[in-house]
């Protein structure tokens, strides 16, 4: 039998009951942008906090 060591810190994935861990898709997506859409990309968006990150603003950024 393999000795494995555990990493103390992180959780048993098996208790995370709160959020969805799954694979990207393989197939392409298809994104459309309206005339709805707002300017910025804090606008109205529930994931965005007071302050985000350059990180964040590129992620939405038009390519």
């Amino acid at each position: 039998m393999c000795n494995v060591k555990k990493n103390e810190k992180l959780p048993d994935f098996k208790q995370l009951d709160d959020r969805v861990i799954a694979e990207a898709s393989p197939e392409p997506t298809l994104v459309i942008k309206t005339n709805l859409d707002s300017e910025g990309v804090t606008d109205h968006n529930p994931y965005a906090q007071d302050k985000t990150s350059n990180e964040f603003n590129d992620f939405f950024k038009e390519r």
